[in-house]
């Protein structure tokens, strides 16, 4: 194949990935902006969200990453016009999710006294507890949110979600503004009053995707007269077959990350901080790649429907190419711009904390250089894993993340993370170890099961 085989599909990636990188990137938005309003209030509170989102981190990547078992089968089952299939999975997928937000809840709300044994910062801590009460329970409209939205992907209606997001990014700024620095007659709650904005903006979420999905005519039908209670076993069984597996491969690149907080805990709170400043922005360009991991669900789960293995491989790479030019050019501009990124998190006229900001702006500024190197393998691990699960194969992708992160990448950041070896910057080294071990290795599998697909159906032994 030539070039042009892959960039002619461009356009098409595109369109089906922007809606899904803007909603994603809307959520990081807002993160950013939580992050850059609690950063006017002092090192502590920027550092105590930071340890409180660590817990969130864990819980959204079960809840995110079982919803994704949704979006295969959706997509299967329109491209293959099996409207009945496609609402057993709709709705056995939202009954599975509405659980798991509940039970996600009270497993992160009872789990708050493990910040007293983390040997973190007691400041900190006590900042922390009464902001992850409220950031806890948004958990269940999140989880929600995320099983329409999955189905949503799944019928190639990816602009959906992203208007749910933009309004609820709209209110949660609004939320943040009033309730963080008491305005408007509002009580000034500090980073209380972001955790009630992210509340807020996730409730309203869920009821207006809902609401436009009702609207619509090619969703209307799947998500009218849904016997949420009436269930099938076998559906159910394979949901969970798929959704555990993508659940625990988001769980273990999550929670890596999740231990890059905690081993900056360990450092001060000023690594700690700067930890977070460079995880957000970083966070922002994983967005990208991630809406692309989500147009390589849908274009191979529809190519598995028809059986068109070929096309199916030639898609699959189209979007592998795109998204690796993307991270080049990502990398690019963290590398040139590190120095002066991390300075939009902190107030420089804080003479108070003039040297706490210094410090924070320097250790981040550091970490954005490895950020830069790892952009590369970060995209193509990602977007792997969504051609993956288009295929509907999970078992060994997630053995292969497990590896990659816990075997190779934490002992690495573990070790060279320690004060008297590299600090910050070794616990990032570690970070792109793992990254860099999951890209090669999820790339093999795809590479092979493509080509068993193909032998298959063209009977080449």
């Amino acid at each position: 194949m030539v070039l042009s085989d892959y960039t002619k599909e461009f356009k098409y990636n595109w369109k089906l990935a922007a809606p899904v990188m803007l909603g994603m990137l809307g959520h990081t938005f807002v993160a950013f902006i939580d992050n850059v309003m609690v950063g006017q209030l002092g090192t502590a509170e920027l550092a105590a969200v930071s340890l409180g989102n660590s817990f969130m981190f864990i819980a959204m990547s079960l809840g995110i990453g079982f919803s994704t078992a949704i979006t295969p089968l959706i997509a299967e089952a329109d491209a293959a016009h099996d409207f009945k299939g496609g609402k057993s999975a709709f709705k056995h997928g939202l009954f599975l999710c509405m659980v798991l937000g509940i039970s996600l809840f009270l497993l992160v709300f009872f789990a708050k006294p493990l910040m007293y044994l983390m040997k973190q910062p007691v400041e900190v801590v006590e900042l922390a507890i009464p902001y992850l009460d409220l950031v806890a329970f948004s958990l269940i409209p999140l989880i929600i949110f995320q099983a329409l939205k999955q189905f949503s992907d799944g019928l190639s209606m990816t602009r959906y979600p992203m208007y749910a997001t933009i309004i609820a990014n709209v209110v949660n700024v609004a939320f943040n503004y009033v309730l963080i620095f008491g305005k408007l007659g509002f009580p000034e709650m500090g980073i209380v009053g972001a955790a009630y904005g992210t509340l807020f903006s996730r409730i309203i979420m869920v009821l207006f995707i809902w609401w436009i999905l009702k609207r619509n005519s090619k969703s209307k039908d799947y998500v009218t007269d849904v016997k949420i209670f009436v269930l099938d076993k076998s559906m159910l069984k394979k949901l969970i077959n798929l959704g555990m597996p993508s659940a625990m491969q988001m769980f273990f690149e999550v929670a890596i990350f999740t231990a890059a907080i905690w081993l900056s805990g360990l450092l001060g709170k000023n690594p700690q901080a700067a930890n977070q400043i460079a995880l957000n922005l970083s966070s922002m360009t994983f967005m990208v790649a991630t809406g692309l991991s989500v147009a390589a669900m849908i274009r191979v789960g529809n190519q598995k429907g028809l059986k068109n293995y070929l096309e199916l491989r030639r898609i699959a790479f189209s979007i592998f190419l795109l998204g690796t030019i993307l991270a080049v050019i990502f990398g690019l501009f963290f590398f040139l711009f590190h120095e002066q990124l991390p300075k939009l998190y902190v107030d420089y006229n804080d003479l108070k904390n003039l040297a706490d900001n210094t410090q924070v702006v320097g250790i981040a500024s550091t970490l954005l250089i490895a950020a830069a190197f790892f952009q590369i393998s970060d995209s193509i691990q990602v977007v792997m894993l969504g051609a993956l699960r288009g295929l509907q194969d999970v078992k060994i992708p997630t053995l292969i993340t497990f590896i990659s992160y816990w075997v190779i990448g934490f002992p690495i950041s573990f070790y060279l993370g320690k004060e008297d070896v590299y600090g910050s910057f070794g616990i990032w080294l570690g970070l792109l170890a793992g990254l860099t071990t999951a890209a090669i290795l999820l790339y093999i599998r795809f590479n092979f099961l493509t080509n068993k697909l193909i032998k298959t159906k063209h009977g080449v032994s």
